[in-house]
């Protein structure tokens, strides 16, 4: 099929008439009551908030209920929430403000091997030095390696994520804040992965979050910070001082309306997703042979999982799944389109090609599992027989 867009033709793959989609990590579909939130946002809330006549004070109404919903749900003070972009902007921003506001106790940045990618790269870019912690095979920090770092000479930041959205192991947060807090360093916690899927302590000083991974809007990102946290912009003044420019209200009302009903629905929705994840962990290794399920059996998050399948091409196995009517994300190089495999899955010293990564949303049925229980013998088989590998 062709279709055509403002006169532009485009190719229409033909596809299955069932989709499953498997690969909600920061990208879930909208949930229902966000939907409802966001259109009466766009209607009410339409006005600039920063403005004095009645449809601003409307606007600046929305906003200020979104920050307190989304305080409330973090467990932070309701001037502690800040609304970015997108989360890959409140994690560049927290790094870079933090580091420059903490110049002059020190340069160097503290960070588990496994943080996002974008996390390392902020890293790389605001301080003089990183100093990278390395985690065990199931993914898990060393606790005592990075105590004794956090407590050394001249560190502005650590970070360590809450739990690994490739994964889903989940970090000691607590511990790492005791180390250091008694460094006198804040720590900076990536709950991307984590918030709405799992109950947040306290455990921070500095806590990103990501509405498109509890199904949110895109467009907007959550960035809370204690008010104890030294943090200095190197960005122009502006009245958000923050993020400069403000956030789209109808963005920031939809993200807390849909976080508080994942609050609601979260202990009967984890208790769905570990149970079909753990059908997942069984039942993968007895009908495909030579595959790894990487990451642990417990300590980890409920809808989150990766497999590895020796003599498999990664971006084969994604394209393959794809024909087949089954959307998954892999941590391979080609279907990153990065130079080099997952850094997450080489700092686990894991398989890091032939991978599939499963991350579970509000709409997989237990049907959706096993039919692509189903056909992943058969296209695993396929791939391999492509590369000349048979008989496995």
């Amino acid at each position: 099929m062709r279709a055509v867009y403002g006169g532009v033709v485009s190719a229409d793959p033909v596809l299955p008439s069932h989709r499953v989609h498997l690969d909600a990590g920061g990208n879930a579909r909208l949930h229902p009551l966000a939907r409802q939130a966001f259109l009466q946002a766009v209607d009410d809330g339409w006005s600039d908030p920063r403005r004095l006549y009645s449809e601003s004070r409307r606007a600046a109404t929305l906003l200020a209920g979104a920050r307190e919903a989304l305080a409330a749900s973090l467990g932070a003070r309701t001037g502690e929430i800040h609304l970015a972009p997108s989360h890959t902007v409140a994690l560049h921003s927290a790094v870079a403000a933090t580091v420059h506001g903490r110049r002059r106790t020190g340069s160097t940045v503290v960070v588990s091997a496994v943080e996002r990618a974008v996390v390392l790269s902020a890293a790389g870019h605001a301080a003089a030095s990183t100093d990278l912690v390395p985690v065990d095979r199931l993914g898990q920090v060393d606790v005592d390696r990075f105590t004794d770092a956090v407590a050394g000479p001249g560190i502005a930041l650590a970070a360590l994520q809450h739990s690994n959205g490739e994964v889903g192991t989940i970090q000691p947060v607590g511990q790492a804040l005791d180390a250091a807090r008694a460094a006198k360093v804040p720590l900076l916690v990536d709950a991307g992965a984590a918030v709405g899927h799992v109950a947040m302590d306290d455990s921070w000083d500095l806590l990103a979050a990501d509405p498109a991974d509890w199904g949110g809007p895109s467009g907007v990102g959550v960035l809370a910070v204690r008010q104890q946290v030294r943090w200095s912009p190197t960005w122009p003044d502006d009245p958000d001082r923050w993020f400069p420019g403000g956030v789209s209200v109808p963005a920031a009302f939809a993200a807390a309306v849909a976080l508080q009903a994942r609050d609601d629905e979260r202990a009967a929705t984890s208790a769905r997703h570990r149970r079909l994840v753990d059908r997942l962990r069984t039942r993968i290794p007895q009908l495909v042979p030579d595959v790894e399920i990487v990451g642990p059996d417990v300590d980890r998050l409920p809808h989150v999982m990766t497999f590895s399948c020796l003599f498999v091409d990664g971006e084969a196995l994604v394209t393959e799944l794809d024909k087949a009517g089954f959307t998954v994300g892999s941590g391979s190089a080609c279907a990153s389109a990065a130079t080099e495999p997952s850094h997450v899955l080489a700092a686990m010293g894991v398989l890091t090609h032939g991978n599939a990564r499963i991350v579970l949303d509000d709409t997989t049925s237990d049907d959706d599992i096993e039919r692509f229980l189903a056909a992943l013998p058969v296209v695993v088989a396929h791939v391999r027989s492509n590369l000349g590998v048979d008989g496995l």
